[in-house]
């Protein structure tokens, strides 16, 4: 079966395509990709939602790489809204 696998920066990102045995787990699709979680990536997903190495893929699943937030999201929009008032 194929799976997709996606890892992104701030302006860039790669994809790929790989075939991965019928009873394949994320960490399958990994290794025929020759990526790996490290210190950027450090968490995965498949279609947004959170997995784990041993996930069992299904044809077509999306696997996402996922890097470590800079700051949450709630104090983000914070700073914003903020630096909006003071506009």
């Amino acid at each position: 079966m194929q799976v997709q696998l996606l890892r992104a920066w701030p302006k860039r990102a790669d994809s790929m395509l790989v075939e991965v045995n019928e009873n394949a787990c994320v960490a399958d699709a990994l290794a025929a990709a020759n990526w790996q979680l490290d210190t950027e990536f450090v968490a995965i997903a498949v279609f947004g939602v959170a997995a784990q190495a041993d996930t069992r893929l299904h044809p077509g699943d999306r696997i996402e790489l996922l890097r470590a937030l800079l700051i949450d999201p709630k104090q983000a929009r914070r700073l914003r809204a903020e630096r909006a008032k003071r506009r």
